[in-house]
């Protein structure tokens, strides 16, 4: 019984603190100001979210470039390789 009243002490202890911490940080408005913190946060991420698929986007566009020209190098030494057809040997 004794452990219980110890238990609901510090628990009742800890959320108190927690309030005061948000009060102090927040103050009076706290909703208000957590709302707009918010749409801050929702802003930040939906730029976040833009930058990172342009990121990937110009990725695979360099990529694609990169094997494209690859395939005309490989395909411009085959043919320096090969003799043209009907040519004497």
């Amino acid at each position: 019984m004794p452990r219980d009243l110890d238990v609901q002490l510090l628990e009742s202890v800890a959320v108190r603190r927690g309030r005061l911490r948000e009060a102090l940080i927040w103050g009076r408005e706290r909703r208000v100001r957590s709302t707009v913190d918010n749409l801050k946060r929702l802003a930040v991420g939906v730029v976040l979210a833009a930058v990172a698929s342009a990121g990937c986007v110009g990725w695979s566009f360099v990529q694609d470039l990169l094997a494209q020209q690859q395939a005309r190098q490989q395909q411009q030494q085959q043919q320096q390789v090969l003799p043209p057809a009907g040519a004497p040997r």
